[in-house]
């Protein structure tokens, strides 16, 4: 029988490409939909590859072929960092894409992943409809991005050695963070960094040259750091680590999209984010027994825990990306009215 774990590992070692459309006498807009997850199938694999199926096969579906999509998991057609910025010129169409991974680019996005700033699924898809998601998305616009689904992941703490809970867990360990600010947190705690993406982390732990990384339930998951991992910190009950990774869409490319097909992607994009939630909500649970059953120790974080992280980086990292740029400072100001 062939199960999710079987499926990642088949799509990790063979990357496939799997074209969404329906036959008609008509030549079909073909958008790329590029991801550095492992890929799957529409029903079986990591959420965030069948998310991208499911937008794919709906599209096709609601504009009856005239929009089709090839999906493009691993990084099979162009490298996980280089995503973003091929989207902003046009060179890439679609992708699911971690936000704060374009903070190289545009240091905004890092707000995507500010440690302590978002603590709950309720508070970060409510951005959507708040100040905070208009002022992300009018800046991204002008900077060639367009938001389809928002999806928000809460994180845990994969380790080689002793669990990392508390903030003085980290001190002395080589530990991958997921952004710059997570990166200031991590140094504060007396922690040295690594920066490379979730699909690197493996690699970097089963040499040594990383320690710990932290990264979401769903990532711990997939790319089988229990294999490499002694300890796991669980974020399913609390957590200082959310990021957001959106389906993402190159703006030129949409521009030039009639107005019934912009009108379809934008709501089959809507449509996909409870599934997002459910997906991710769900892989926290399941990370857990992953865990347990490749023999390492499990951790819970609790509130008072995810206060410690949150007031390191309130001195730390939240002053240093409200000091950046003034959109940064106003994204900052209406992202803690969210949180109050």
């Amino acid at each position: 029988m062939l199960t999710r774990r079987h499926l990642l590992a088949t799509a990790v070692a063979a990357p496939a490409i799997l074209r969404f459309g329906i036959g008609t006498a008509h030549a079909a807009t073909t958008l790329k939909i590029s991801h550095q997850f492992p890929g799957g199938t529409i029903d079986k694999g990591d959420f965030r590859d069948r998310l991208c199926r499911m937008f794919a096969a709906e599209v096709a579906k609601r504009s009856n072929g005239d929009i089709a999509a090839e999906i493009y998991p691993n990084s099979s057609l162009i490298k996980t960092n280089a995503q973003f910025s091929a989207m902003r010129k046009g060179a890439l169409d679609i992708s699911l894409y971690p936000m704060p991974y374009a903070g190289g680019e545009l240091p905004e996005t890092n707000i995507g992943l500010m440690p302590g700033l978002v603590t709950t699924y309720d508070q970060g898809l409510r951005w959507k409809k708040e100040p905070v998601g208009k002022a992300l998305t009018d800046f991204l616009a002008d900077k060639g991005i367009i938001l389809l689904t928002w999806v928000w992941q809460a994180g845990g703490v994969a380790s080689r050695s002793r669990p990392i809970v508390a903030p003085e867990d980290a001190k002395g360990l080589k530990v991958r963070g997921g952004s710059r600010e997570m990166d200031m947190v991590l140094q504060t705690a007396g922690a040295s960094v690594l920066s490379v993406p979730s699909n690197e982390i493996y690699a970097a732990m089963q040499t040594g040259a990383c320690d710990a990384g932290i990264t979401s339930s769903t990532s711990l998951i997939s790319f089988r750091l229990e294999e490499v991992a002694k300890s796991l910190t669980s974020g399913a009950g609390a957590s200082y680590w959310f990021m957001l990774e959106p389906l993402m869409m190159s703006k030129a490319i949409f521009d030039k999209l009639p107005k019934n097909q912009q009108d379809i992607l934008l709501a089959v994009g809507t449509e996909l984010e409870a599934f997002g939630r459910k997906g991710a909500q769900d892989d926290d649970v399941e990370v857990a027994k992953v865990y347990e059953k490749a023999g390492a120790k499990v951790s819970a974080l609790d509130a008072a825990t995810v206060g410690k992280w949150r007031d390191i980086a309130r001195d730390t990292a939240w002053k240093d990306y409200g000091a950046k740029t003034a959109t940064a400072a106003n994204l900052l100001k209406l992202a803690i009215d969210v949180a109050a």
